[in-house]
């Protein structure tokens, strides 16, 4: 179990499941929608297998190169901990689950399915052939307030499309910052990121420019969802200048010629972020 949990790094979670929750209880505050435990198990249940699927198959798919690069030849599946055949059966057995827990939600989330599941694994060949492979990453992240709020509701909303174009603009723009480590390796291996294809420098310019684009969209979800359901109050200003300046830390924290805090900047920073973001705002639309 602990060779799995490594295997799909089951504590990046925390990126994703609070901006899960978040889109649920904008549901349940925009009216109409009664609160469903069993509803909100579902989502998380959703939430673990997809990413669950989504991390072991990426895993699969870049097992050799894993093995070549000395940053990630640690891993499960070159390292021997965990045979190729079992990740892909992992990721077979949690994209059934997910689809199955999906199909006890609404029939919008599960005709929807099957497309979040090509999102989400098909981000894992991208990177083969496009740079932009960063931004289908922040596309899979950015599909959970939205799939929250569809199994909340039944429908969507203009708040969680927005928080998703804010979630989709920061994790593509944290992602690029990660991919600075493996400049050189992609370079000599044929494949894409933007650091291979711009450089350190401008590469961290274009994740400062997503940032805050980010920082503005976030800013005015916030402020339509405070004018929509009228009871948002100072803990929704405190998360927005939080999150806003942990977007601005970050990019303090690694430079292209020094590149020691990345995972700094990529994990504990995003982490604490969307933590906080979320929990404050889910705890302002509660009360």
């Amino acid at each position: 179990m602990k060779s799995y949990l490594s295997l799909v790094k089951f504590s990046h979670t925390i990126f994703a499941m609070p901006f899960a929750l978040l889109g649920f209880f904008l549901a349940i505050k925009s009216g109409g929608v009664a609160f469903n435990w069993t509803i909100l198990v579902y989502v998380i249940l959703c939430m673990v297998f997809a990413r669950n699927a989504a991390m072991a198959f990426n895993r699969y798919i870049d097992r050799e190169f894993d093995a070549k690069n000395p940053r990630t030849a640690v891993r499960e599946i070159p390292a021997g901990v965990i045979s190729a055949k079992s990740a892909l059966f992992f990721t077979i057995v949690n994209s059934i689950l997910f689809v199955a827990a999906t199909f006890f939600i609404n029939k919008a989330c599960f005709y929807l399915s099957g497309v979040a599941l090509l999102v989400v694994l098909g981000y894992s060949y991208t990177k083969r052939f496009t740079p932009f492979c960063h931004f289908v990453l922040g596309l899979g992240l950015a599909l959970a307030p939205l799939g929250a709020y569809l199994a909340a509701k039944g429908e969507f909303g203009l708040i969680p499309l927005l928080v998703a174009v804010g979630v989709f603009l920061w994790v593509s723009g944290f992602d690029i910052i990660y991919a600075l480590q493996d400049e050189a390796f992609d370079q000599a291996n044929q494949l894409n990121s933007m650091p291979a294809y711009l450089g350190k420098a401008k590469a961290l310019r274009l994740s400062e420019i997503l940032h805050l684009v980010c920082a503005a969209i976030m800013a005015i979800a916030v402020w339509q969802a405070a004018g929509q359901y009228g009871s948002l109050g100072w803990l929704s200003v405190v998360a927005i200048l939080f999150f806003c300046a942990l977007l601005l830390y970050q990019h303090t924290l690694v430079k292209p010629d020094d590149l020691r805090k990345v995972n700094l900047a990529f994990f504990t920073t995003n982490g604490i972020a969307s933590l906080v973001f979320c929990g404050l705002l889910i705890f302002d639309l509660l009360i």
